[in-house]
C-alpha cells in the first residue's frame, strides 16, 4: 500500500527492517536446501466491484498514496487473488490456509509492506466477531510464538520499552507495526505451518512461517473500510519478514501476477503465482522485457523501476530525467504497487502528460462536474473511441511499457471517459504505476536478479 504525505511514519520501523536484510539469520521457512524442481504455487486474487464512485476510487487512492509515502522509510505456488475494490480500496485479496487443522483466512495482497499478519482470536478491540474472522490459534496444533532472543525476533519493531529487554529467554516475542496513517498492529511474532497447493495438484505443507498474530489492530489502514472483509495482510514487500521472501527460497525468489480485465462480466480470475514461470506458463509467453528493479535505501520494502522518457502518441515529452530520479534523501522514484489503483505521476511530469493528452484529444470534455479529474470526455454516440497512446520507455535495452487505452481512461460516468492519472505534487514523493496500469500484463518480479518481467501475453484465463 503507498501514500503520499511526506516522510512514512513507519520510517523507524522500515529503517529497523532494513538493517535486516544483511541479517544471516534471515528467515526461511522451508529449513531446506534449495529446490529445482519446476512445481509452482499458483492464488487466486479476488477483486471486487471497482469504480463504486469516482469519488469513493479518488479518496481511496489518496489515502493509500500518502499511506505509501510515510511508509519509505524453484517450484511455484499459484493463488487466486480477488480485487478490494468494493470497499472503495483497489486491493486485491488472496485465500491462505494456516495451521494444523487448515483454517482458511482472506487476507490483502500488498507489495507495498513487508509484515504477514492475521487477525487472532485473542484480539481484544477487533470489530469482527463472526465465525472465520480471526485466526484461532489456540485450536491449531502447529502454533507458536517466537521467543525474545530468537533471532527472527530482532526482524520485528517492538513495543518500548521492550519487554524482551527484561524478560525471561523463554518470554513470547512481541511486535508493534505502526503505518503511515499512525495505524498500529500489535501481538506475538509467531510461527505456524501454512498449507499450499502447487501446480501438480499436491497440497504440501510449510511449516515455519513467520507472522504477527494481532490481539490489537488500530486505525483505518489495519481496519478501516479498504480492509472490510480481510482478516490480515500478506505482505509482498523485499523485506526480509515478507510473504514472498519467506517462501523465496522454496520458490525460486520469484512472484508474478496477471490482473485481468475486472470489468468483464463474468470478471475472470487473477492469480498470484510463486516461483519461476515455468511449466504449463512458459509454453504460451513470448520473450517477455526486462527493466531493473531498483533499490532505495531508505524504502527498502518497496519495488522501483526506472522511467526514461513518456510518449504520447509518439511524442517524446520534455520531462527531466530528475522528475524520475531517487535523490540522496530517498525522494522521488517510482514504485509499482498492487495496492493503488490510479496511477500517480510527479506533478512536473503529470502537468506535460496531461496538456499533451489535452492537445489531441477530438471529443468534447464533459460537463458533468465532481469527477474528480482533470480531462474527461463526452463519448456519446461513439462507435470507436479513439484516444491518444501513452507509452513508457524504462530503464534498461530501450524496454517499452505501452498498455492499452482502458489502462489509463476509465468510465466515470455514463458515457464519460476519463484520464485516471493524478498528480504527486510533493517534492518528496514518487509516482506510482497502479494496478489498474498494470492489467492485462504479466509481471515477475525476480528477486535474485533484481528485475521485473513483463509481457502482454501469458494473462489468458485459465
Amino acid at each position: 500500500m503507498v501514500s503520499f504525505i511526506s516522510l512514512p511514519l513507519l520510517l523507524s520501523a522500515t529503517l529497523f527492517l532494513f538493517s535486516a536484510f544483511t541479517d544471516p539469520n534471515i528467515i526461511n521457512v522451508c529449513n531446506s536446501k534449495t529446490t529445482h524442481t519446476q512445481d509452482y504455487l499458483k492464488l487466486p486474487l479476488l477483486h471486487r466491484n471497482p469504480f463504486a464512485s469516482p469519488a469513493e476510487l479518488l479518496s481511496s487512492d489518496a489515502y493509500r498514496l500518502s499511506v505509501l509515502h510515510r511508509r519509505r522509510r524453484h517450484p511455484v505456488v499459484k493463488s487466486p487473488v480477488v480485487s478490494g475494490a468494493s470497499t472503495g480500496s483497489g486491493q486485491y485479496f488472496v485465500d491462505l490456509q494456516v495451521g494444523t487443522p487448515p483454517q482458511k483466512l482472506l487476507l490483502v495482497a500488498d507489495t507495498g509492506s513487508d509484515l504477514v499478519w492475521l487477525r487472532c482470536s485473542a484480539c481484544k478491540n477487533c470489530t469482527h466477531r463472526l465465525p472465520g474472522s480471526a485466526f484461532l490459534a489456540r485450536h491449531s496444533a502447529t502454533f507458536s510464538p517466537h521467543h525474545c532472543f530468537h533471532s527472527a525476533c530482532r526482524l520485528v519493531p517492538h513495543p518500548k520499552p521492550n519487554p524482551c529487554n527484561r524478560t525471561l529467554l523463554h518470554s513470547p516475542c512481541r511486535y508493534d507495526y505502526s503505518y503511515a496513517d499512525g495505524s498500529t498492529t500489535s501481538g506475538f511474532f509467531s510461527k505456524e505451518t501454512t498449507t499450499l497447493r502447487t501446480s501438480s495438484g499436491k497440497e504440501t505443507k510449510v511449516p515455519g512461517l513467520s507472522f504477527g498474530c494481532a490481539f490489537r489492530v488500530s486505525g483505518p489502514e489495519a481496519s478501516g473500510g479498504s480492509f472490510d472483509g480481510a482478516q490480515g495482510v500478506m505482505g509482498l514487500g523485499r523485506g526480509p519478514i515478507s510473504f514472498s521472501t519467506q517462501l523465496g527460497r522454496r520458490f525460486g525468489n520469484k512472484f508474478s501476477y496477471c490482473l485481468m480485465d475486472y470489468t468483464i462480466a463474468p470478471a475472470p480470475t487473477s492469480y498470484l503465482m510463486f516461483g519461476g514461470l515455468q511449466n504449463d506458463v512458459i509454453l504460451k509467453i513470448p520473450k517477455m522485457s526486462f527493466t531493473p528493479l531498483l533499490f532505495n535505501p531508505l524504502s527498502p520494502t518497496f519495488y522501483y523501476i526506472g522511467i526514461k522518457t513518456v510518449f504520447v502518441d509518439g511524442l517524446k515529452l520534455p520531462i527531466s530525467p530528475s522528475v524520475w530520479s531517487i535523490d540522496e534523501l530517498g525522494n522521488g522514484g517510482t514504485v509499482i504497487d498492487s495496492g493503488t489503483t490510479l496511477t500517480f505521476l510527479a506533478e512536473p511530469a503529470y502537468r506535460l502528460v496531461l496538456a499533451a493528452f489535452k492537445r489531441r484529444v477530438k471529443r468534447p470534455s464533459s460537463a458533468q462536474p465532481n469527477l474528480g479529474f482533470d480531462l474527461c470526455v463526452n463519448v456519446s454516440g461513439v462507435s470507436r473511441l479513439r484516444l491518444p497512446k501513452l507509452s513508457f520507455q524504462l530503464a534498461g535495452n530501450s524496454v517499452e511499457f505501452s498498455p492499452p487505452q482502458s489502462n489509463y481512461f476509465i468510465e466515470a460516468a455514463e458515457s464519460v471517459h476519463c484520464l485516471a492519472i493524478q498528480p504527486v505534487e510533493l517534492d518528496s514523493g514518487f509516482s506510482v504505476l497502479g494496478n489498474l496500469m498494470q492489467q492485462g500484463f504479466l509481471f515477475e518480479f525476480d528477486k535474485d536478479r533484481s528485475r521485473l518481467g513483463f509481457t502482454r501475453h501469458g494473462c489468458a484465463r485459465p
